[in-house]
């Protein structure tokens, strides 16, 4: 098969769907597919194109994927005048240069958020004459309005509702990262056919196994405890959070060591300069290569979302628990599911500040509990979220459709029925 993905985030940025997605495209060519990737050019969480990228249009082969860059307006502010100029420069351009650049495929996996990146998927598989595959990552406009970015019932909001509606009907399939996102699709849009890909992770990747002495170094004293945080400093955090649990801590060891870059982080550094708080650290992002080692190297794992947002699911969660160590968990829904059920770590509900630092004093001296709890998330990572074998069998599935409409002498057609495989 000839496999194509649409998305405005591929490495060598560093986040959640460049791992996903680049792990994707590498199951593709294990089973002998061609996959071509049309991304930006490649400026996140910095907000700055990356040094020798840049322009209208560039060509790349990484690790063994065909690369289309084109161009985008790059920014890290997080006002929506500037996120929507940024989504919407990358939809433009993938639109009209992808017209020309990219070669039909069998199918074009379009990834959202940005839910506007559905226009341009729509646009392609169109001119492609080939079937679009949405796939779902966050469930968008709604989680916009969890956030503030968009108020329930503007202009705004219905249009970008009526958009999303859109792009579920001329997709051949929509795919969810988790359960309750498919759930939601599938209740509101019973026509709609689903497929669950979850998220998952890779165990040989992210292991006990991979902390170094270098990594604990990095982190803090061989003797101090260390809650870690790996990955965007933004709106759906809720980072803010941990600085008001760092202060309520500030009489215990326990130290707390965030790793990344985003919209919030300079008002965050600002913050924690302003309230004294001497136990919080601030990293630069790292290379991906370097974020296993570290994760093993904590003491607790931070997974913080600002309030419930229907069907998140951070995949910085498998990362932890596949890393072994305890999760300290603010979220509601399936998350806080699946922490429970595992008894992985601890789970707190957005905005409890007293319920956070409780937590986080628990664990911090209780180094029994901590490795309990961490043994059983590597389990259950083991388990049940094996990202290798969930894009195997999302691959497998494709093959067998292709081969089934190859059959009929016909390309997929659009969802009729409600549908959750």
């Amino acid at each position: 098969m000839r496999i194509a993905f649409l998305t405005q985030y591929y490495p060598p940025e560093i986040g959640a769907p460049q791992g996903r997605l680049s792990g994707l495209a590498a199951a593709f060519l294990r089973e002998g597919h061609s996959v071509t990737v049309l991304t930006a050019q490649p400026n996140y969480p910095s907000g700055r194109i990356h040094a020798g990228y840049g322009g209208l249009l560039r060509r790349e082969v990484r690790d063994g994927v065909r690369v289309i860059r084109t161009f985008v307006y790059p920014t890290q502010r997080a006002d929506f005048f500037h996120r929507l100029s940024s989504y919407f420069s990358f939809v433009a351009s993938s639109a009209a240069l992808g017209t020309f650049a990219l070669e039909p495929p069998d199918y074009l996996i379009v990834e959202s958020p940005p839910l506007f990146l559905g226009l341009a998927g729509v646009w392609l598989s169109w001119v492609k004459r080939c079937p679009m595959i949405f796939n779902v990552a966050d469930l968008w406009p709604e989680t916009a309005v969890r956030l503030g970015v968009l108020r329930r019932g503007s202009l705004a909001h219905e249009i970008s509702a009526r958009l999303e509606r859109f792009c579920y009907r001329r997709a051949t399939l929509v795919t969810g990262q988790t359960r309750a996102i498919v759930s939601d699709i599938v209740d509101r849009f019973p026509w709609c056919r689903t497929y669950h890909l979850s998220n998952g992770v890779n165990g040989r990747t992210f292991h006990p196994d991979r902390r170094t002495a270098a990594a604990r170094a990095t982190l803090g004293p061989a003797d101090s405890c260390v809650a870690f945080y790996a990955g965007l400093h933004g709106l759906a955090q809720g980072l803010e959070h941990v600085l008001t649990a760092a202060e309520l801590l500030a009489d215990t060891p326990l130290r707390f060591v965030l790793m990344g870059d985003g919209p919030t982080k300079a008002d965050l550094m600002r913050q924690a300069r302003s309230r004294g708080l001497n136990n919080v650290t601030f990293l630069d992002p790292r290379p991906t290569s370097e974020v296993p080692p570290l994760l093993a190297a904590a003491d607790i794992v931070l997974v913080p979302l600002v309030t419930h947002l229907p069907g998140a699911t951070p995949s910085k969660l498998y990362e932890a628990m596949a890393s072994g160590r305890p999760v300290v968990l603010v979220a509601e829904g399936e998350p806080a599911t699946i922490v429970r059920e595992q008894e992985a770590g601890l789970v707190v509900a957005p905005g409890d500040m007293g319920g956070l630092s409780d937590a986080l004093r628990t664990l911090s001296h209780d180094p029994t509990l901590r490795r309990e709890l961490g043994a059983n998330g590597r389990r259950a990572a083991e388990r049940l979220f094996n990202q290798v074998e969930i894009d195997a069998r999302f691959v497998a599935f494709l093959e067998q459709r292709h081969e089934l409409a190859r059959a009929v002498h016909a390309p997929p057609s659009p969802a009729t029925r409600g549908e959750v495989i």
